[in-house]
């Protein structure tokens, strides 16, 4: 299987199947394409023989090529039915499909407000936002609420128990709330903290750290035409 992703440093899609296959020890071969969006970029060229979209992650397997990061997820459970992909009960399976699906289409403000950027510290960006956007409070509650009863009914360590699906579609909000300041409730941190050491989490942090491939349309708080970058204020 080859897994065709952006720049770990930015592309949050791509970062959830990545390391739901590296946290449940399923081999793959890593193909980046660098971030390039304008027309005709190499970007494009080579994605468009896999996916219509234009768009990362793809997965090819055996020339199957499969898009979209919830796509990807069911066709890993399909392909590998005994990786805790999802829950094993039929109920906790629908809760768990439930929270992807809401992740996968939900929490607009945060997604726009604050992109995933492993390799800034945003604190101060953070600080200014929930001063002045209530939505991101708003999602940041429904977070909680999620991340809250899912650990309650599991027992933990991850969401539903064992490192599986939801924790790899909420693995760029992790990024968000570390990098951005976001405050959570103290037992929730301890979650996101468990997911920053999590296997396939701290790899994917270690390689987007070591990038350094900085581009500005990915940048809104941050001058990257340096050669060190610098906080836009």
């Amino acid at each position: 299987m080859q897994l065709v992703i952006g720049n770990k440093n930015y592309s949050s899609w791509s970062m959830r199947p990545w390391v739901l296959l590296k946290g449940l020890d399923i081999a793959f071969e890593e193909r980046v394409v660098r971030f390039d969006f304008e027309p005709g970029s190499a970007f494009y060229r080579a994605l468009a023989p896999l996916t219509p979209t234009l768009k990362v992650p793809v997965l090819v397997d055996e020339g199957l090529a499969v898009w979209d990061s919830l796509a990807i997820v069911e066709y890993i459970a399909e392909r590998f039915p005994d990786k805790p992909v999802w829950p094993r009960d039929a109920r906790q399976r629908a809760r768990a499909r439930s929270l992807c699906a809401e992740m996968h289409s939900g929490f607009t403000q945060l997604r726009s407000l604050c992109p995933m950027n492993i390799d800034a510290e945003l604190a101060f960006v953070g600080q200014r936002l929930l001063a002045t956007e209530p939505s991101l409070h708003r999602d940041l509650a429904r977070i909680g609420e999620l991340w809250t009863d899912a650990l309650a009914q599991s027992g933990g360590p991850f969401l539903f128990g064992e490192f599986g699906a939801v924790d790899a579609f909420f693995a760029p909000v992790v990024m968000r709330v570390t990098r951005y300041g976001l405050p959570l409730p103290a037992p929730l941190q301890a979650y996101v903290a468990r997911m920053q050491e999590a296997p396939g989490v701290r790899e994917w942090i270690a390689d987007a750290l070591a990038e350094k491939d900085f581009l500005e349309i990915q940048e809104p708080y941050r001058d990257v035409r340096g050669a060190v970058p610098t906080l836009k204020r």
